[in-house]
């Protein structure tokens, strides 16, 4: 998952003045991690190398690294930190959370796409097949993840942020432990699909293309 889209995403529905639940930020901290587990296993299995070495996983590093790294802590932490604070630490945070969140987004996204910009000249010699699976891939699992959103009943806002988080691509923490649990991979090609293709897709296309099909679907 993307962090940064579901903040965008966030902001977005703050613009639409569409409601969504604050549980949300725990599927968000709750579907990294698995999704690191998962790849990792589909690359053993599934990577081209069916001798029984090249398929066996170090559980114990791979759950650290995928259970136990930065950006979970973070997530989680802040949670904690939330829920112990209160409505006071709440309206202490405002001006940040609120007032000047717009502009702080408005620069990240800047220094993405300077980044994204950058990683793009990695991803000519990559092939159409690799662009193409990073476009068509989200779509696909934004299409699960509206089905899903569907059936669990969610409202408008919750289905978007689940959407997004079904069709968004980490390139900083899930990388960070593919490199170590794969090693053989070449992070040239995953995190720059990822930060070059995936990102600027969904900010752009993707946010205002699955917010009308949830407005279509859900009448």
């Amino acid at each position: 998952i993307s962090a940064v889209t579901f903040i965008t995403a966030a902001s977005f529905l703050a613009q639409q003045q569409i409601p969504f639940g604050g549980h949300m930020v725990a599927a968000m901290a709750l579907m990294e991690s698995p999704a690191v587990v998962v790849g990792v296993v589909l690359a053993r299995y599934f990577g081209g190398r069916p001798d029984e070495t090249a398929r066996r996983i170090a559980w114990p590093e791979l759950l650290r690294d995928s259970f136990l790294n930065g950006s979970v802590f973070l997530l989680i932490g802040s949670m904690f930190v939330g829920g112990l604070a209160g409505e006071a630490g709440n309206e202490a945070m405002r001006p940040l959370t609120e007032d000047l969140f717009k502009g702080l987004l408005a620069f990240f996204l800047l220094d993405m796409g300077i980044i994204a910009a950058g990683r793009a000249r990695a991803l000519r010699r990559s092939g159409a097949f690799l662009l193409a699976f990073a476009i068509v891939v989200p779509l696909f699992n934004a299409g699960v993840g509206l089905g899903l959103a569907k059936l669990a009943g969610m409202g408008e806002g919750d289905a978007l942020m689940f959407t997004i988080l079904c069709a968004s691509a980490s390139y900083i923490a899930v990388p960070a432990a593919v490199r170590i649990a794969i090693p053989e991979a070449n992070p040239t090609l995953y995190i720059s699909t990822a930060l070059a293709v995936t990102f600027p897709f969904n900010i752009v296309i993707g946010i205002p293309l699955y917010m009308g099909l949830i407005r279509a679907w859900w009448g």
